[in-house]
């Protein structure tokens, strides 16, 4: 024999209007739930540096050369990546036809200046290397006072 009461709440099931209730719930749910994510990958960085120069690695899978950019700006630089698809199926009378669009954006910061004349890209199989020289930085010079 159960010893437990409940007490009697007439008003439980009568709950306070909120039509977003639950939402951000329900989205989390939707990511896990293996929904398939933007087919744009992050840029992926390496960066190395010696002392004429950095050398930057960036993975960017599935791009064309023609659609990366890079800029330089002293000690800052830029990456960015725009995608273009466009997918068409026939099957039958069935048609089926999908455009993807994706941009990708890497930004950061060195310890010194790069030489913007001197610096080189090249893009092959998805990788993007760089080689940017330092400026060469302006050493203190003391003048003799005569």
């Amino acid at each position: 024999m159960a010893h437990h009461l409940t007490p009697f709440e007439p008003f439980a099931d009568l709950m306070p209007f909120d039509p977003v209730r639950g939402f951000d719930q329900l989205l989390r749910e939707f990511g896990r739930a293996g929904f398939p994510k933007q087919d744009v990958p992050a840029i992926r960085l390496d960066v190395d540096e010696t002392d004429q120069a950095y050398a930057v690695t960036a993975d960017m899978p599935g791009m064309n050369k023609e659609d990366i950019q890079v800029r330089i700006d002293g000690n800052q630089v830029v990456i960015s990546a725009e995608r273009k698809r466009d997918t068409e199926q026939k099957t039958g009378n069935v048609v089926r036809s999908e455009r993807h669009w994706g941009q990708q954006y890497r930004a950061f910061t060195l310890q010194c200046p790069v030489d913007e004349a001197k610096a080189e890209a090249t893009y092959e199989n998805g990788v993007l290397k760089l080689t940017l020289p330092k400026k060469a930085q302006a050493t203190a010079h003391r003048l003799d006072i005569h």
